[in-house]
């Protein structure tokens, strides 16, 4: 699957969301990079940045907190385009909660491991 459609299938998840809670996000991009850090090659997203609820009265002049999407791990553990959206969309969801303060623990028990 090439990026172009790749990155279609990260909009069509963000279309998904709510958009009472996609009001609800601050400061925070999403972004589509084809590897993860060396050390990592088998993550699928990560968030980078301050979580809503840890934000104080001290929060400001930063840079957007970034929610990255992985493309060839995700690729990798998928056979048929059907796995791949299914995939994304669980990996966007599963950014997102982070950036809500939701952490890995509790989103395995939500199902969104």
């Amino acid at each position: 699957m090439d990026r172009e459609r790749f990155e279609e299938l990260v909009a069509d998840a963000l279309d998904q969301i709510p958009q009472e809670l996609l009001k609800m996000m601050n400061n925070v991009v999403i972004l589509v990079e084809d590897d993860p850090p060396e050390d990592s090659p088998d993550l699928l997203g990560l968030y980078e940045g301050y979580a809503l609820p840890t934000r104080g009265w001290d929060y400001g002049a930063v840079l957007p907190d970034r929610i990255i999407i992985f493309r060839n791990p995700i690729l990798g553990i998928c056979h048929t385009e059907e796995e791949v959206v299914h995939e994304v969309a669980v990996t966007v969801i599963h950014e997102i909660a982070h950036h809500f303060g939701i952490d890995d623990h509790r989103l395995h028990e939500l199902g969104w491991g």
